[in-house]
C-alpha cells in the first residue's frame, strides 16, 4: 500500500482523492471544528473564529487536500509535517494572544499556523531553515492579503532576542527544555513547546514573570517532529 493511502486509511478517508470542485470544504471545516477542536477543549471563540475563517486547505500540498481537515499530520516534505489540528487548536489557546502581541513562530511550514497567529496577534516573524516552505507559505499569505506576518529563512537556534517576543510558538519538539527560547519573551510572555523523546512528548507553555522568573505548566502530552539541527546544538542535548 502506498504511503498516501495508507494516510488515508489512517486518517479514515476512504477512496480516491477528491477533486477541489467535488469536495464540500466548509462541512468538512464544520465537522473538525465540533468533532476535533472543541471535542479536545478547545472553547476560545476567537481560536475558534480563526479555524472558521483561515482556509486550511488552501495550505495543505495539493496531493493530500482531501486530508486538509482531518485528525491527522500531514507531510510537507524535508520530513516536516502539517500538526494535526487539535494540536493546533490547543496551541492558540494556551499562548492567549492579544490584538498587541508580537509572536515569533518558529517553524514555518505550510503558512496555515502562521496564518492563524497573524488573526490574533498585531505582527509575527516565523523563521523555517527550509527556504522551500518560507517562499510557498509567503506567497500563500501575501495571496491572502495577510499583511503582518514577516517570513524569514533561518535557523531560529541560532537568534538572539532577548526579551524581545509577547509570544513564542515552536511548532517542533525539543528532548529538554534549556531557556533559549525563553530568553526570548517578554515579561508577561508565554511560550509553546513540546518537550521530550518517542513514546512520549509533554506539550508546555512557560510563562515569563516581571521579576525574570519563569514557571512552566504541563498542557498535554503528544508526539512532534524533532526540531532540526538540534544535534548541532550542545544546550539540547542530554
Amino acid at each position: 500500500m502506498c504511503d498516501l493511502c495508507k494516510l488515508r486509511n489512517l486518517a479514515g478517508v476512504s477512496g480516491e482523492p477528491h477533486h477541489n470542485n467535488l469536495m464540500n470544504f466548509e462541512t468538512a471545516r464544520t465537522q473538525m471544528l465540533g468533532q476535533q477542536i472543541r471535542a479536545w477543549d478547545v472553547l476560545d471563540d476567537r481560536v475558534l473564529g480563526v479555524f472558521r475563517d483561515t482556509p486550511r486547505e488552501f495550505f495543505v500540498p495539493q496531493e493530500y487536500r482531501d486530508l486538509a481537515f482531518a485528525d491527522t499530520e500531514i507531510p510537507l516534505g524535508h520530513g516536516q509535517v502539517m500538526m494535526a489540528p487539535k494540536i493546533e487548536g490547543r496551541l492558540l489557546q494556551a499562548l492567549n494572544i492579544t490584538p498587541i502581541d508580537t509572536v515569533l513562530e518558529v517553524g514555518t511550514g505550510s503558512g496555515y499556523l502562521s496564518a492563524c497567529l497573524a488573526r490574533l496577534a498585531q505582527t509575527v516573524l516565523s523563521v523555517d531553515v527550509h527556504a522551500e516552505f518560507t517562499a510557498d507559505a509567503g506567497a500563500k499569505l501575501a495571496e491572502l492579503g495577510i499583511e503582518n506576518v514577516e517570513i524569514a529563512n533561518q535557523d531560529a537556534l541560532t537568534m538572539q532576542e532577548p526579551a524581545h517576543f509577547d509570544v513564542v510558538a515552536v511548532t517542533a519538539s525539543v528532548p529538554t527544555l534549556d531557556d533559549h527560547f525563553v530568553r526570548m519573551l517578554k515579561p508577561r510572555g508565554r511560550l509553546f513547546i513540546v518537550v521530550g523523546r518517542p513514546p512520549i512528548m509533554e506539550a508546555k507553555l512557560v510563562t515569563m514573570h516581571p521579576d525574570g522568573q519563569w514557571t512552566e505548566d504541563s498542557l498535554f502530552e503528544t508526539l512532534l517532529t524533532p526540531l532540526e539541527n538540534l544535534q548541532h546544538e550542545a544546550p539540547f542535548l542530554l
